[in-house]
């Protein structure tokens, strides 16, 4: 996104730049009223005066909604803060030209200025140029390399359970690595800048171009993985990127940015084609920057996707999670105990594709159960069921001081005895799954509940009444050796995801082993109200032109198309 010189201090129509200071007409304005109202209450005498006061300040709030909505307008950040101030004070609220009421933050303002000049690629003049700067493997590598290099991601996975009290270390080490080089192999493997595809039987060859500036919200799960791959998914598209991290994990988040930004420096790159939401982060800055940037991509609550979806801007969200896992007869029941174990107690829970549920078929119910026992987990009485379920919900929400927190954390907060302190993770019994079950809905915990099922059918009946509570549209498991199982899940269930034999949480945003792209954004479709059913890619950060040239007619005859259909029912 290239910005014009039309900035609030930079004005093109002739009037002096301070006369277009918004400040000065809101102090005046006020000055004026203040005085037509001391007038007004010294009697008749001063009624005149009054009159003409007020006339003066009503004169000078209509010179202010002008200077409001005539300075900059296709400016990038005055566009941002709906033509506010650099010089309005933190946290001020002022009337926007269409009325509205928008949050301003002069460092947020200079820090959107910034973030589309480096996204314009200052000086190139073609898309090759932009290719070679931003949209090369460059690029990508050094923001890859900013997380993957060994002591940062271990630095970052510390300093991120030590911010927001959630997962594991060894964990998030491994995730920071994992997913950053998963994403990198992906990325190098696209060209995102200038002809991206050419089909000469149709006479059709495709461009890519940058969105602008891209708006990303982070979580609190993955305050260093997540930033670091919409960055380079958005810089491999020629953006610039704008973090809006969560307020928990801000600290990680900034120190993530930073170090991203040192390598973009290294490769002789803007950093401020990467940059953060300065602090205090909270809900009305980062709706100010949805509405502004050209992009808006969100992974995390509900809450913010549907604020993206509905803040004007082009956006793009994902669904919660609630992953339900089948095994059935033919399965491998030791390898899939192993991998639902290992999925499930990846970083303590907190990855949307974590296995919350997992039903099993009633002729390997037992055997099912005492292999995930033996792989770690802990099958829990009716009355530890119970102390579960008073202290993972207080008053209807998840209880923080056990979410995502280490086993024997969540079996002392809950009282569990014995056996349980040792555990892995712990299995509740549950039956009749649906709205007015807890043990249904997704639960970011070491918390997993198991279902018995009469055969196939039932499982899948239980899979979609789960979904009905939570997680429709994200993505269910299987473990068979039976794949018309799977391709009838496939066929019948709604969701985007069917993961035949892995560990979830390592199988649903990407692997090695499987075709899926790598992200930490899933998704979802229409069924959770998501505008892609897909992994979020880096197709998505750009857009395409079409050169369109004449090929000889492809136009059959009217036999063709409507003969099927004249011999069944006549013309």
């Amino acid at each position: 996104m290239a910005e014009s010189g039309n900035s609030p201090k930079n004005s093109t129509n002739g009037m002096p730049n301070w006369l277009r200071g918004p400040v000065l007409w809101v102090v005046l304005t006020g000055i004026l009223a203040g005085a037509a109202a001391v007038l007004h209450m010294s009697g008749p005498a001063y009624s005149v005066h009054a009159l003409t006061v007020t006339g003066l300040a009503l004169a000078a709030l209509a010179f202010l909604a002008w200077t409001l909505g005539a300075s900059g307008a296709d400016d990038p950040a005055t566009r941002m803060l709906r033509s506010a101030a650099d010089d309005a004070p933190d946290g001020l609220l002022i009337v926007a030209g269409d009325g509205s009421f928008v949050y301003t933050n002069p460092a947020f303002h200079r820090l959107f200025h910034m973030a589309a000049a480096a996204g314009s690629g200052g000086q190139v003049e073609s898309l090759d140029a932009i290719g070679r700067a931003l949209g090369g493997d460059e690029a990508v590598t050094a923001l890859a390399w900013s997380l993957y290099k060994p002591e940062r991601a271990k630095e970052l996975a510390e300093l991120a359970v030590a911010d927001t009290g959630l997962g594991s270390v060894e964990s998030k080490i491994i995730k920071n690595q994992r997913k950053t080089f998963g994403c990198l192999r992906d990325l190098m493997r696209a060209r995102t800048v200038g002809v991206i595809e050419e089909d000469k039987a149709l006479g059709i060859v495709k461009y890519a171009k940058p969105v602008g500036v891209v708006a990303a919200v982070a979580p609190s799960t993955n305050p260093s993985a997540t930033p670091v791959n919409k960055a380079m998914m958005a810089v491999k598209g020629a953006n610039a990127v704008i973090i809006a991290p969560s307020p928990a994990g801000l600290g990680t988040t900034t120190k993530t940015i930073d170090f991203m930004c040192r390598e973009l420096e290294k490769i002789g790159l803007p950093a401020d084609l990467v940059q953060v939401l300065p602090s205090p982060v909270n809900k009305a800055l980062t709706q100010a920057l949805m509405e502004a940037a050209d992009l808006v991509v969100v992974t995390g609550s509900q809450n913010n996707v549907r604020r993206a979806y509905s803040s004007g801007t082009p956006a793009i969200g994902v669904g919660a999670g609630n992953v339900s896992v089948i095994v059935d007869s033919s399965a491998e029941l030791k390898d899939a105990a192993e991998k639902i174990t290992m999925s499930k107690i990846f970083d303590n829970s907190t990855s949307c594709s974590s296995e919350n549920a997992v039903i099993i078929l009633d002729d390997v119910y037992d055997d099912a159960l005492a292999a995930l026992k033996e792989a770690g987990g802990y099958l829990t009485s009716a009355d530890e069921k119970q102390k579960i379920q008073d202290t993972l919900w207080v008053d209807g929400h998840l209880n923080r001081k056990v979410i995502a927190k280490d086993a024997d954390v969540f079996a002392a907060e809950a009282g569990l005895e014995g056996e349980a302190k040792r555990a892995r993770f712990f299995m509740v019994e549950d039956s009749g799954p649906g709205p007015g079950h807890p043990f249904a809905d997704e639960k970011l915990s070491l918390v997993l509940t198991v279902y018995r099922a009469k055969d196939f059918d039932d499982a899948m009946a239980q899979v979609r009444a789960i979904m009905d509570v939570c997680g429709l549209g994200h993505s269910v498991g299987i473990h068979t050796q039976d794949l018309d199982h799977a391709r009838k899940l496939a066929e019948d269930l709604d969701v985007v995801r069917v993961l035949v034999n892995q560990a979830h949480t390592f199988g649903n945003g990407g692997s090695f082993t499987n075709g899926l792209e790598f992200t930490l954004s899933m998704g979802c479709g229409t069924w959770a109200g998501n505008s892609i059913s897909e992994n979020l890619n880096y197709r998505h950060f750009i857009n395409i032109t079409h050169l369109v040239t004449e090929i000889p007619e492809d136009k059959p005859s009217e036999e063709e198309l409507f003969g099927g259909h004249w011999d069944r029912y006549g013309k």
